[in-house]
């Protein structure tokens, strides 16, 4: 069974008992979160879909907060010796999904 979940302004696609990285969540590690409730659900080849959503919610556990990959960010005019490099990391949440519905 797997779900598709609204989760900070993102569509995401759950499943029970796997985790999944989404943008930071308020918590500290160990706390239980309601990740809301789901858009549509498949169960053994049954999809549901809701209008706009299901009276299912997605509940997990936060294993750890973490930071995403380095995405660099570089600015160059050219022939005028102007250059500048950013650095940007993205703040996520590793959630294990515990149950759904």
């Amino acid at each position: 069974m797997y779900a598709i979940v609204n989760i900070a302004g993102k569509q995401t696609k759950v499943e029970a008992n796997k985790f999944v990285y989404a943008h930071r969540l308020a918590g500290n590690v160990g706390d239980t979160v309601e990740l809301g409730k789901a858009l549509l659900t498949d169960s053994d080849g049954t999809i549901t879909i809701g209008s706009p959503l299901l009276d299912v919610t997605v509940t997990g556990t936060i294993l750890s907060h973490v930071k995403g990959d380095k995405v660099l960010v570089f600015k160059k005019k050219r022939r005028k010796g102007y250059k500048k490099l950013n650095g940007h990391r993205q703040q996520f949440t590793k959630v294990m999904i515990n149950s759904i519905g």
